[in-house]
């Protein structure tokens, strides 16, 4: 008998109404580049158990590490509902689920990796990064693989395993005129879908074409934004507009606009929880539930939000099996409560080649990489951000100079509906501590810069 199943029988015992028994059992593979050389390998083995309980509609939770000690934190967990309030609207946890294989979210040969062999994808990523040109490297490695089981107390048995691998690099260079730097990122599940090469080349590409940057005047700009800064703003500015707590408690910038326009006609934001490769596939939520493709805005209509059951049982709605606990640095954990939160947000690709998008900018810039990236008026979709190195001047269809800090201060629905062309380099984003995304290029008309 598992310990997840002795947990479950001791909650019977104790005549607990439901109980859910979340495990996480993970392997970290992290290599850190520091001074453009290898500066630490780290490997890690994380096991960890959270309990959930639902008694008298009340909802108690408490995490332990200790397989042994499970019985005591449950009776813990129990302890603690004399002095919570009841959630009446609470409908039940989810029955029995069957998991789907989904292709290209296990690899047994990221499980089995070594220490040395990452190390040597660290290696090619600094050597794919080196330039004359280029001062310093930074950056990291990370490798996950884990086992992910969960169950109930309403017959609920689900084993996941998984892997993925996300590296990134920050390429400096103080050849010019300014410090400038450029970033290269690569994320998936499998090794062979996996290029440490990219990684290198972009962040140099970056770099490179950053130097000597020429003062953008306050203006208004056509910008085109690449794939890595359209993933800072989904993680950070889009995303929290389309969960459903968000939306319910009227705290979206579209709460009143279901069902309307909010975006041009061929602009679609999806959570595909079903792609290849992505950082967030997986074919059952973390409360059970089986995941679902999401329109969250069909040709610019915004349709559909996502939630996890606790949102949505609240309104009297069904959950979209969006029950999240999310792992550092990636993958799950045992957190007993999970959140809402997209798998895969996906804008979908567009038809137009990035250079075709530079070719029709008479006034423009193109932007790399954000940086300080928030929601300034969440409820009216403010947002501020950063783009520093990584930024282009376009002017008549053709880059002309690299370009020094601006400030962007702009609004969402507005930006939505002044998007201009999406781009066909659809490609895997992930933000350090943020929602993964796949999304190309877009480009955006009438948004004002700030010079810095």
């Amino acid at each position: 008998m598992s310990a997840l199943e002795k947990a479950l029988q001791h909650s019977k015992k104790r005549q607990i109404d439901e109980c859910e028994i979340s495990f996480v059992k993970k392997k970290i593979i992290t290599v850190r580049i520091t001074d453009s050389e290898i500066a630490e390998i780290k490997q890690s083995f994380d096991k960890s158990f959270g309990v959930r309980l639902i008694h008298g509609n009340k909802i108690a939770s408490i995490q332990t590490n200790k397989e042994e000690e499970l019985g005591k934190a449950i009776d813990l967990a129990l302890s603690t509902t004399s002095n919570l309030k009841p959630k009446e609207f609470w409908m039940g946890l989810p029955e029995t689920v069957s998991i789907t294989n989904l292709k290209g979210t296990f690899d047994e040969k990221l499980e089995k990796i070594t220490g040395a062999d990452a190390m040597d994808i660290a290696q090619t990523m600094i050597n794919s990064t080196n330039s004359d040109k280029i001062d310093t490297i930074t950056g990291s490695l990370n490798i996950v693989s884990e086992l992910f089981e969960l169950e109930n107390s309403n017959g609920l048995h689900l084993k996941d395993k998984s892997t993925y691998i996300s590296g990134i690099i920050n390429a400096e260079s103080e050849h010019g005129t300014l410090p400038v730097s450029g970033i290269g990122h690569v994320s998936g599940r499998t090794l062979s879908k996996f290029s440490a090469e990219q990684i290198g080349n972009d962040a140099k590409k970056m770099c490179i074409e950053s130097i000597n940057p020429k003062k953008i005047d306050t203006d208004v700009y056509s910008i085109i934004f690449e794939p890595y800064s359209v993933g800072e703003l989904l993680a950070f500015v889009v995303a929290l507009n389309f969960n459903f707590k968000t939306f319910s408690e009227k705290k979206s910038c579209f709460s009143n606009n279901l069902e309307e326009e909010v975006a041009v006609s061929d602009f679609n934001l999806t959570d595909d929880p079903h792609i290849a490769e992505g950082i967030g596939t997986k074919s059952v939520d973390d409360e059970g539930l089986k995941t679902q493709k999401n329109n969250l805005i069909q040709n610019g209509v915004f349709k559909n939000t996502f939630s996890n059951l606790f949102d949505s049982y609240k309104e009297d709605k069904k959950s979209t099996g969006n029950a999240a606990r999310i792992g550092s640095p990636m993958g799950r954990s045992s957190e007993p409560i999970p959140i809402s939160a997209p798998h895969n947000l996906k804008i979908n690709s567009g038809e137009s080649s990035q250079e075709d998008m530079i070719k029709d900018t008479k006034h423009g810039l193109l932007i790399g990489r954000l940086w300080y990236t928030y929601a300034v008026n969440p409820i009216k979709g403010d947002f501020s951000c950063t783009a520093r190195s990584g930024v282009r001047i376009i002017e008549n269809g053709e880059i002309k100079n690299p370009g020094k800090s601006v400030r962007i201060i702009h609004n969402l629905p507005i930006m939505l509906k002044n998007i201009l062309e999406i781009g066909n380099n659809q490609q895997n984003v992930i933000q350090w501590a943020s929602l993964p995304s796949v999304t190309p290029s877009i480009k955006v008309k009438n948004i004002k810069v700030n010079s810095i």
